[in-house]
């Protein structure tokens, strides 16, 4: 980056210390992972110069011939890696996509989505309220049982007395295995069409730890980084159930994604994206993907150990739902001490939670980016010690969510307190102590 470093010194020293951080800590929120470095240099090659508006063949500007041939790669590699027939790359992340599809298969104001509460692991772009796809559509939720685990008794039920146009099924926290199959009788029944969400899963799905949606849905959206290992973007997938149900639905969703809610796509995404599948397809991915559920699993146990409240008592993927409310901390103090820690993980909303979003009662954490490293189950034992060491450092804390957290944005003292509790956490001796032994066991797993 010597360019970058003559040029802006100061965006230079922030990579810096960005790289630094991330090489030093066990970065382990669910969503997150590392590429490999022909994928960031696929990101930062001449391609980012380039405007193409339209698709491949049939571009809106000139000099796309070598783009053209850029995004067939992409589309292609996709539709082997995930058996589909039809395949959109240019959506610019995760929520786009789901607009797009959304946009493309509902009208405004009149049809129903149906998808797992936010407040239960689904995404905000399932039907939240405060999302767009809560505003535009009307909205029929669904939850998880008193296990945690997902009701297919009940979501049938739901579907066929509210009908649906749409129901999503793929989470943002759902640690379980997902029955893709079952949603699509359910849809089957009402007349829906299935979408599945698999952002989180999509690499364990290429590498056969988790059962592929593909046989049963419509549509499949999937981000490209998460367990996949690439670049921020996304795909919408056509299935052959797809085009049985509606002949036109591969094209109706490149409406929606171009000219219906973007311009020209990011060219040096689409290559990144590319190299990413590539190497998707490659033999040591699914070694990587089985390692994955293995750490994540050899994690939950000793956790369990130690008694943490998993949500739905384990994994059987890439993630874990923490219930802190047994050892008295709420999940926005449990998530900063981890981070001083060098563990880093986000809150997160548990099943029936009665805190707010901002202050949740529980952790999400994963396995991939840690796995990338080439972590196995004798390192999860030692993550487990120093999660269990930090969180006694505040257990039992006097934090104001015992007093009605909930009023905590209007009331002086609580927005004090909690100011007080992020500047003091950082001189927690323990805690960095904690993060010297993190650093000890990260210097020997370097980042790729």
């Amino acid at each position: 980056m010597k360019n970058l470093k003559k040029t802006d010194p100061q965006v230079y020293g922030l990579v810096k210390r960005e790289e630094k951080r991330q090489s030093e800590v066990l970065e382990m929120i669910a969503s997150e992972n590392y590429t490999s470095s022909a994928v960031m240099e696929a990101l930062g090659t001449v391609l980012t110069n380039k405007y193409s508006e339209g698709y491949a063949k049939k571009r809106y500007y000139q000099g796309n011939r070598v783009v053209d041939d850029v995004e067939l790669i992409a589309i292609d590699r996709a539709k082997k890696l995930f058996g589909v027939p039809h395949v959109n790359v240019q959506p610019y992340s995760g929520s786009p996509a789901n607009s797009a599809v959304e946009f493309a298969l509902l009208e405004p104001g009149k049809d129903k989505i149906m998808g797992l509460s936010l407040a239960f692991g689904g995404h905000l772009t399932h039907g939240s309220p405060v999302s767009f796809s809560g505003k535009y559509f009307k909205v029929v939720p669904y939850f998880l049982d008193d296990k945690g685990l997902l009701d297919y008794d009940e979501i049938e039920k739901t579907a066929l007395k509210e009908r649906p146009k749409l129901i999503i099924c793929g989470y943002t926290a759902y640690p379980r295995i997902i029955d893709f199959k079952r949603f699509g009788e359910i849809a089957d029944k009402c007349g829906a069409y299935v979408l599945a969400d698999v952002s989180h899963i999509a690499g364990l799905v290429v590498g056969g730890v988790h059962p592929s949606p593909v046989p049963y849905v419509h549509v499949v959206m999937t981000t490209t980084h998460k367990t996949l290992r690439g670049p921020r973007g996304a795909m919408i997938m056509v299935t052959e159930k797809g085009l049985k149900k509606d002949p036109e639905l591969g094209e109706k969703i490149d409406k929606a994604v171009f000219p219906g809610l973007q311009g020209g796509p990011h060219d040096n995404q689409t290559a990144a994206i590319a190299v990413a599948l590539k190497e998707a397809g490659l033999p040591g991915f699914k070694k990587y993907a089985a390692q994955i559920v293995a750490n994540s699993k050899a994690l939950a146990q000793e956790l369990d150990k130690r008694n943490f409240e998993m949500v739905s008592g384990g994994s059987d993927n890439h993630l874990l739902v923490i219930d802190l409310r047994n050892k008295n901390v709420n999940g926005a103090a449990a998530a900063l001490a981890l981070e001083v820690a060098g563990i880093v993980v986000n809150k997160n909303a548990v099943p029936n939670d009665t805190m707010p979003p901002f202050y949740p009662s529980g952790i999400r954490l994963g396995t991939p980016a840690i796995t990338t490293r080439g972590m196995k189950e004798k390192e999860m034992k030692k993550i487990a010690e120093w999660m269990d060491r930090a969180i006694r450092e505040v257990s039992g804390l006097k934090f104001p969510p015992n007093n009605g957290f909930d009023k905590l944005t209007i009331k002086e003292e609580r927005k004090a307190f909690w100011l007080d509790f992020k500047k003091n956490i950082w001189k927690n001796k323990n805690l960095i102590k904690i993060a010297k032994e993190v650093r000890e066991l990260t210097n020997n797993f370097p980042v790729p």
